[in-house]
């Protein structure tokens, strides 16, 4: 995915991380990975660090961004480690929360919207999956790692972080059904 940032152009920090969240732009997790760190290795580096220092024991980063890479895996229970930590800032709820974000024009670039990759969240991509209790959190995909949604919610006084990791898009009727979506429904009901 890409927010079809272009070398040269100048965004801010919280601009970019819009672009991370809502539209899971790769080329963002690069550009705040060296902007934070001096260069991807090292910011990497700080992730596994992090990750460890939170008792993350399955997980391995090998890039910013959840590409795949053999060197580059975590577990659901990592996952939810992270977010559990992620979550304590609000910042990063609303992020994850963020149904659509306009990038203003920039000067490289006219203003740009993105819609969320979040099919709980808002049914501007997909419909079928709209979840009125969900609050974020982040979707991700590859070929290798199917279709995975961390995701929270929260309904009266209570509230559930759920992991689904390795779904799959199965055709059904002529209708695609992204399980990730449909079975974080499932879960949380």
């Amino acid at each position: 995915s890409t927010a079809d940032i272009q070398v040269g152009e100048q965004l801010t920090v919280e601009q970019l991380l819009y672009c991370v969240m809502v539209q899971s732009a790769n080329e963002a997790c690069y550009i705040l990975a060296e902007t934070v760190s001096g260069s991807v290795d090292a910011f990497v580096q700080e992730m596994n660090d992090e990750a460890k220092a939170l008792g993350c024991e399955n997980t391995h980063f090998a890039n910013p961004c959840g590409l795949q890479n053999p060197d580059h895996y975590t577990s659901a229970w990592d996952i939810y480690l992270i977010v559990k930590e992620a979550m304590k800032y609000s910042m990063f709820m609303t992020l994850a929360n963020t149904k659509e974000y306009t990038l203003p024009a920039t000067n490289m670039s006219a203003a740009r919207t993105f819609h969320t990759t979040n099919y709980l969240l808002d049914q501007w991509r997909r419909t079928g999956y709209l979840y009125s209790y969900a609050k974020g959190i982040k979707t991700g995909h590859t070929s290798d790692a199917g279709y995975c949604l961390v995701s929270y919610a929260e309904k009266g006084e209570r509230s559930l972080i759920s992991v689904v990791l390795g779904a799959q898009a199965v055709t059904q009727n002529g209708n695609t059904l992204v399980q990730s979506f449909s079975e974080t429904k499932r879960l949380f009901e």
